[in-house]
C-alpha cells in the first residue's frame, strides 16, 4: 500500500489511527485544520514519522496537493458532538457535508479507485433496536418534551404503550438520525456511498458506538460524556448525569477504535460496521466507575435532558468480528482506571 492520507490525523481518534499507522511501518499524510474548538495550538503527541499539513479538508487545492501518491484514506475529520445549540448547523454542515464533498470530488477526479474508510457513528440509528413483548421489534416515535420534563425517559411501544426492551442494533436497522450531527453523519455516509458506486471505489463507514480515552478534548459541548465527566472531576466537582443515569450505551476505548480503522484500511468489507465493545454499561456506570478511579466526587443524577439526546443505543458486534476480526480488547474496567488519569487535550 502507498501513502495513507489521515484527515483529521491530529485529532483524538484520527491521532490513534496515525500512531498504528505509523508503527506498522505504512508511509501516512495527515490533513488536520486544527479547529480551535477542538485544539488549542498544535498538539504535542504529533508523530515525527509523520508528514503533516495543516489546513482544511473544505478547501479543494489543500485536498488536492495531500492526494498526490496516495491509494486509501482514512477521513476521520469532522465537528463532533451534540453541539451548543442548533445555531451550530452551519459549522455542522460546513465541516463534514461539504468537507467529505470537497474529499470525493477530488478523490473521483483522480480517475483510479481508492480504498475509502469514513469515520462514521452510531447516531445515524437514532434510538437504538426495541422490542415490544406483544408486537416485537418496534420503532419509538421522537422523545416528547412533556414526557422527558415528568421523568418518563423510557420511549414507548408506538402500537400499545407499553415498555420495551432494549436491544443490540445491527447495522441493517433503518437509520433515523435525530438532531444536526446526526444528520450529517448520516448524509456523509451516503456521499460515500454514491461515490463509491460511481468509482469502482472500496468504502466502508465505521460506525463508532462512544469513543473514550487518552487525548479526548477538554470539556465542551463538543466532547463526549465520558470527557465532560472527568473535566468535572478534574475542577473537583461532581460528574452531572442526565435522566436517571440508566441509558444504556457502548463505551469503547480509542485505541480498539484505532485498530479498527487500521484493519479496515486493509481490508475490502464495504457498508457499514458498528464499532462497539460488546459490553453495554449505563451512563451512571459510566459516571461512578470513572469517579472511583479518579478518586474524586460522587456522581449526582439530575433528571436533566436534552431534547436531541437518545435514550438507549449499543450495538451488534457480529459483523466487526467475523468480517474485520475485530474484536475490542480493552476491558471497561481496564479503560476507565487508564483514562482517570491519562492525558486530555
Amino acid at each position: 500500500m502507498g501513502t495513507i492520507l489521515v484527515t483529521g490525523g491530529c485529532g483524538f481518534v484520527g491521532s490513534h489511527v496515525v500512531d498504528q499507522l505509523a508503527a506498522s511501518g505504512a508511509a501516512v499524510r495527515v490533513l488536520d485544520l486544527l479547529h480551535p474548538l477542538a485544539h488549542a495550538g498544535e498538539p504535542t503527541y504529533l508523530n515525527p514519522a509523520v508528514e503533516y499539513v495543516f489546513g482544511d479538508v473544505g478547501d479543494a487545492e489543500a485536498v488536492a496537493r495531500c492526494l498526490d501518491g496516495v491509494d486509501a484514506v482514512s477521513h476521520q475529520a469532522a465537528m463532533v458532538g451534540l453541539g451548543a445549540s442548533f445555531d451550530d448547523v452551519v459549522d455542522y454542515v460546513r465541516h463534514n457535508d461539504l468537507g467529505t464533498a470537497t474529499l470525493l470530488r477530488a478523490l473521483a477526479r483522480r480517475g483510479t479507485p481508492v480504498r475509502l474508510v469514513l469515520a462514521g457513528s452510531m447516531v445515524v440509528y437514532g434510538e437504538g433496536r426495541y422490542r415490544c413483548p406483544e408486537h416485537g421489534v418496534v420503532r419509538p416515535g421522537a422523545r416528547r418534551e412533556e414526557s422527558l420534563a415528568a421523568g418518563d425517559f423510557e420511549p414507548p411501544c408506538p402500537r400499545c404503550g407499553r415498555q420495551l426492551d432494549p436491544e443490540q442494533v445491527p447495522e441493517d436497522a433503518p437509520i433515523d438520525p435525530r438532531n444536526v450531527y446526526a444528520a450529517t453523519k448520516a448524509h456523509q455516509e451516503q456521499l460515500c456511498a454514491a461515490f463509491a458506486r460511481e468509482t469502482a471505489s472500496s468504502v466502508v463507514a465505521l460506525r463508532y458506538h462512544n469513543v473514550y480515552g487518552p487525548r479526548m478534548p477538554r470539556d465542551t459541548p463538543y466532547a463526549g460524556v465520558a470527557s465532560i465527566f472527568r473535566s468535572a472531576l478534574e475542577g473537583g466537582r461532581p460528574p452531572l448525569v442526565f435522566e436517571d443515569g440508566r441509558q444504556l450505551r457502548d463505551f469503547v476505548h480509542v485505541r480498539d477504535v484505532a485498530r479498527a480503522n487500521v484493519l479496515a484500511l486493509g481490508s475490502s468489507v464495504s457498508g457499514a460496521v458498528n464499532v462497539a465493545s460488546g459490553d453495554p454499561r449505563t451512563v451512571g456506570e459510566l459516571a461512578a466507575e470513572l469517579a472511583r478511579a479518579f478518586g474524586g466526587a460522587e456522581p449526582e443524577t439530575t433528571g436533566a435532558y436534552r431534547l436531541g439526546d437518545v435514550r438507549h443505543v449499543f450495538a451488534s458486534t457480529s459483523r466487526a468480528e467475523t468480517e474485520l476480526s475485530f474484536r475490542a480488547t480493552v476491558t471497561f474496567a481496564v479503560g476507565i482506571r487508564e483514562f482517570a488519569s491519562a492525558p486530555l487535550r
